[in-house]
């Protein structure tokens, strides 16, 4: 999976991207929705640089530490599994790159207190972090780290739902006075807003690994079934024969995503006519989402079983982003006045 000289010309010209997912688990279905369907629209326009964010992760995760290896290979198998390319984009561990953390330390330097306190994301999971015993420095450092995660690639563009546009801002405000004090053009990235359809947990809730109402990207099929045969429904239909409404019931909103239009007017009036079961309804959704994920599980687990090359696979990918970061490191060193 080197890249050839004719893609290295490529890849030059496309604007750059960078973005990552943590690594705290495996991915659930929200994930793919959510950030790694629109990176894999994204990759044939621009140069991306992806990462397998382990230390966001242990900002919340760092009592489970002994796990956070096999999280690692885990995601990077996923991503690669469903179809994150290689020749195209650069996809890299976080953690085996230094360097983000020592431009994190300089912007950690330069970025006033005041900035972090007023993060919404802070401020609302503040309560929530104390009963967890995550409150803690490096979430509340969270989005210094993010700004050097971007910075640190030069990335121009970072893929963001209309939610995380204000969050995005946070980081622009840090490069801008970083470029500032030290005479730098380092460019502020621009949101590169996205569509990202809203898929609840199994129970209506939000997904979540710690609400344990998710569903791996590639759940095994014995336990995919097991999950989605397990759904609430519109309580309404209490017997078999009792019309129900589609609205109401958690699975409706997995066969809007997954499911085809035929099958949306199939279940729309059967289960309005009671011509439909709810496990009639959950079953051609099993077997929809069942036929999705299949390819991808199997690449996966051949990824898996083969350590060798999917080590290999990350080892290239942190050379590059390395030889990308150490450069514009230097770049920084030498503009501060400190040995490059």
């Amino acid at each position: 999976m080197a890249l050839s000289p004719e893609n290295e010309k490529t890849n030059k010209k496309k604007p750059r991207l960078m973005s990552g997912t943590r690594a705290t688990g495996v991915l659930h279905v929200g994930h793919y929705f959510g950030a790694l369907k629109n990176w894999l629209e994204l990759q044939d326009q621009y140069e991306c640089y992806l990462g397998v964010m382990d230390w966001h992760g242990l900002t919340t995760a760092y009592k489970q530490s002994d796990k956070v290896n096999s999280w690692i290979e885990n995601v990077y198998a996923e991503l690669l599994a469903w179809g994150i390319d290689l020749e195209k984009s650069v996809l890299f561990v976080q953690s085996q790159v230094p360097e983000h953390l020592e431009l994190f330390m300089v912007l950690a330097n330069l970025t006033p207190m005041g900035w972090l306190e007023r993060v919404p994301t802070w401020k609302d999971a503040e309560e929530e972090a104390k009963q967890s015993d995550t409150h803690n420095l490096g979430r509340f450092a969270y989005p210094v780290l993010q700004a050097a995660d971007i910075a640190i690639y030069k990335g121009l563009f970072v893929p963001v739902g209309q939610d995380q546009v204000a969050h995005l801002e946070l980081t622009r405000e840090i490069i801008r006075r970083f470029n500032k004090i030290y005479k730098l053009k380092f460019p502020e990235p621009k949101a590169l807003l996205s569509q990202t359809p809203l898929l609840p947990g199994l129970d209506g809730r939000k997904m979540s690994k710690s609400y344990g109402n998710s569903i791996e990207l590639t759940e095994e099929s014995g336990s995919l079934r097991k999950k989605l045969m397990g759904m609430p429904t519109d309580p309404n239909r209490v017997r078999r024969n009792d019309p129900g409404d589609p609205e109401k019931c958690p699975v409706w909103s997995y066969h809007k995503i997954f499911t085809t239009q035929e099958d949306h007017r199939w279940v729309q009036e059967g289960c309005r006519s009671a011509g439909i079961g709810c496990g009639d309804c959950k079953m051609r959704l099993f077997e929809t989402m069942d036929k999705w994920m299949s390819p991808a599980r199997e690449k996966k687990k051949d990824l898996l079983a083969n350590t060798s090359l999917l080590h290999s696979f990350m080892k290239q990918g942190q050379e590059k982003a390395r030889a990308e970061a150490q450069k514009n490191l230097n770049e920084i060193r030498i503009a501060m006045g400190l040995k490059a």
